[in-house]
């Protein structure tokens, strides 16, 4: 089962949950979750439920206890201070602290192929629409902390975006995309650069790579083997190589990663 999970706090979610609704024909079943309407359908032969919670987002880390799906996608407003339109994909969990839900060093479990099947839908559809957004991979950020397949579909990132019905239905059409059977790609973890990273979301819309977990710049001071290892562990899929934005790390930190990484033993390459 696939799980949709969309919060009554968020507009730019119900936004998006609403366009999954419309364009899907999602059915409303007898069942409630939190005093609110459960929807249901099939997509890509798979079956899949849409719930509405009263919880903001970041702070659903009891949905663990509740369900057990092959995949959960959070349909999520997205803010920033720059407020620049912004489509992206990401999976929740901390690389440190737990500031805004979720468990202090623990991430969530990574589909990397989930995450670009929606990563390119949703360029896709940007470029056909000619709407005025970017599109991005947003690296691993905030809760919750699941041991369950979990990704972000966000729409942002400010009110006047929130509320855009074209962005919010893109938004909507690539959560259903993840859905889908996904291309053979090879899968990676990415280490290094901007929280935005745009090498990353160009090599995955360019070639046949999905990446799973991305560990910003700011986030690599803190970050040491356990984490790494922990973030190759919780992909989905088998983690092929470790793609390092080179120039995206602080020199005072390269030495580490780079133990770090021939301490697990695992393949890296530098762009």
């Amino acid at each position: 089962m696939i799980l949709f999970v969309a919060s009554t706090k968020d507009t730019a979610g119900k936004n998006i949950a609403q366009n999954l609704i419309q364009h899907y024909s999602f059915e409303k079943l007898q069942e409630t979750f939190q005093n609110n309407p459960v929807y249901t359908k099939k997509l890509h032969n798979k079956q899949t439920k849409l719930l509405f919670t009263n919880n903001e987002i970041v702070d659903t880390q009891f949905l663990e206890e509740l369900f057990n799906p092959e995949l959960l996608i959070f349909l999520s407003r997205h803010s920033s201070a720059k407020a620049i339109p912004t489509l992206s994909v990401h999976t929740p969990g901390n690389l440190s602290e737990a500031q805004f839900g979720g468990k202090p060093k623990t991430v969530s479990t990574s589909p990397a192929l989930a995450m670009r099947n929606a990563l390119t839908e949703m360029k896709k559809l940007r470029d056909e629409q000619n709407l005025d957004y970017e599109v991005s991979y947003e690296c691993t950020h905030h809760g919750p902390s699941l041991n369950i397949p979990s990704m972000f579909v966000e729409l942002g990132s400010s009110p006047a975006q929130w509320k855009d019905q074209k962005a919010a239905e893109v938004v909507a059409h690539a959560a259903v995309a993840a859905v889908s059977k996904p291309s053979e790609c090879s899968v990676a973890l990415g280490i290094g650069g901007p929280h935005y990273n745009k090498k990353f979301t160009k090599l995955a819309l360019t070639s046949q790579t999905a990446f799973g977990h991305m560990i910003p710049k700011y986030a690599v001071e803190t970050v040491d083997a356990e984490i790494i290892k922990q973030c190759l562990e919780k992909t989905l899929e088998t983690v092929d190589s470790v793609i390092l934005d080179w120039k995206g790390i602080k020199g005072e930190h390269k030495p580490k990663i780079v133990s770090a990484l021939e301490t697990l033993d695992v393949v890296s390459e530098k762009i």
